[in-house]
């Protein structure tokens, strides 16, 4: 997967947990400085799946939310992404040492997305610059996404202060993306991490 999809798979992967304008159904989201530790990722598709992230490297660890990462990436993929790109998410949460998958509520959580390149135009509407670091190196942030071999190099990006989702506890999580079109699969790329928070709301006192 090059830095183009690792962007794509990013920035759904976020989605998943930070939506735009999502319903308050889920409750009062509470503010809170996070350590997200073990960052880890594999490819979790098939040998033959045109996307593929052959490196990705971020540091430090723990990462500080809000804070300082460095993200290093590269990769490949040998087929154009063009709309409509379908992404299926599955987030799970280790529990008394089982994996139990978190539904979809109010499109967080094990969703699919029937059009990815719609989220990325609602994420970031057309026309605005693309995020950095994708702006400096000249990388789109928009569909179509060219086929070829790519790189980001080491870059610095700073996480700001965001407000998590209440149910998102301490607690160990997998989130598995699969890029796919026309029925057929293009690229999986499943991340692992811990996550570490202290929570405040509103005059409230901290929980660990």
């Amino acid at each position: 997967m090059n830095s183009r999809v690792s962007a794509l798979v990013a920035l759904l992967a976020a989605s998943c947990f930070l939506p735009e304008g999502s319903s308050q159904s889920l409750g009062r989201r509470v503010s809170s400085f996070t350590e997200v530790r073990g960052f880890s990722w594999q490819n979790c598709g098939a040998q033959d799946d045109p996307a593929k992230m052959k490196s990705l490297s971020v540091s430090p660890d723990p990462i500080s939310i809000p804070g300082l990462l460095t993200a290093a990436a590269s990769g490949s993929t040998s087929v154009a992404l063009t709309s409509p790109v379908s992404v299926n998410v599955t987030l799970e949460r280790e529990i008394a040492g089982l994996w139990v998958k978190i539904p979809c509520l109010d499109e967080i959580g094990s969703c699919h997305y029937p059009n990815g390149c719609d989220l990325l135009d609602q994420l970031i509407p057309p026309g605005q610059d693309c995020p950095e670091p994708l702006h400096t190196y000249g990388l789109p942030c928009h569909c179509p996404f060219k086929a070829g071999d790519y790189a980001l190099p080491s870059t610095d990006i700073i996480i700001p202060d965001v407000e998590l989702p209440g149910w998102l506890t301490n607690g160990n999580y997998r989130v598995r993306s699969v890029l796919g079109s026309s029925e057929k699969e293009l690229g999986c790329l499943k991340i692992s991490f811990s996550l570490h928070s202290s929570r405040k709301k509103e005059n409230d006192v901290i929980v660990q």
